[in-house]
């Protein structure tokens, strides 16, 4: 029986400027930054308050996909062709002013929605996120 998710991906183009948006910006902590072989990186970040979960700040460069699909991939991302989660904080209207403050760039402010109050942004490689206050 599966009991819980520990390890989600988010496909990034770049690892270094993902760790700094991430970090710096989002306020994550660092979990493993180990290297791998061929220059490889294994990066995993996780929200202060949520430490059995890991981000896998996964480079789409090395995926496990043909040049081709890469390259797709690669474009999507930048794009932002994926939305990929749902960030939750105590107080929307202070985080949204932090991270604005940061540079992270939001494509709809806080607005009351019937599931609670959510802003959406982007991170640096072009994914989407929500960050919502729930009811």
């Amino acid at each position: 029986m599966i009991t819980k998710l520990t390890h989600a991906p988010v496909l990034v183009l770049d690892q270094e400027s993902a760790y700094d948006f991430y970090v710096n910006k989002l306020g994550f902590k660092v979990k493993l930054d180990l290297p791998m072989p061929k220059d490889g990186r294994w990066l995993t970040v996780y929200p202060p308050d949520q430490p059995d979960f890991e981000i896998i700040l996964a480079p789409v460069t090395r995926s496990f996909h043909s040049k081709e699909t890469t390259k797709a991939l690669k474009q999507l991302v930048s794009e932002g062709a994926f939305g990929c989660g749902v960030f939750t904080c105590k107080d929307i209207y202070v985080t949204y002013e932090e991270l604005k403050a940061k540079g992270v760039q939001f494509s709809k402010a806080p607005t009351k929605e019937f599931y609670g109050t959510e802003a959406i942004f982007k991170d640096d490689s072009g994914n989407w996120f929500s960050l919502a206050q729930l009811v």
